[in-house]
């Protein structure tokens, strides 16, 4: 890609490339390198405006701000981030012993294998209470 932009913008290499093309070829590439053109121009007018528009609503809005006496650092204070404090982990509630280990569990999230395996053949969670 940065070759075949080096022969468009280098004269020389560019009429030795276009040497090729007949007349009637060399004009439909100018044709639609010449649509292209305009279709950039239009994209930049438009994004012109757009800006143009958003500098005025933050002229408006720097104005007002001035009238209220509020400064751009003030704005800056009330948009900080409250960072969340991470909580403590949970105290373990239920402890099981299976082959001298030792399985404890705060009593949420995904119930230990172990705990469930005997909850499912009959025995009662506050068995294994700590």
């Amino acid at each position: 890609m940065a070759e075949f932009i080096e022969v468009l913008t280098h004269g020389r290499r560019l009429k030795a490339q276009l040497k090729a093309l007949s007349l009637e070829e060399l004009q439909e590439v100018i044709e639609k390198m010449q649509a292209i053109a305009v279709e950039r121009e239009e994209e930049l007018k438009v994004e012109n405006e757009a800006n143009a528009e958003r500098i005025a609503k933050i002229e408006a809005l720097r104005k007002m701000m001035a009238e209220d006496g509020i400064s751009v650092d003030d704005l800056g204070a009330m948009a900080e981030v409250k960072v969340r404090k991470k909580r403590a982990p949970r105290p373990p509630k239920y402890k099981i012993e299976v082959n001298g280990e030792e399985i404890t569990w705060t009593g949420q999230g995904r119930t230990p294998k172990a705990i469930k395996e005997r909850l499912d053949a009959g025995a009662n969670l506050d068995d294994f209470l700590i």
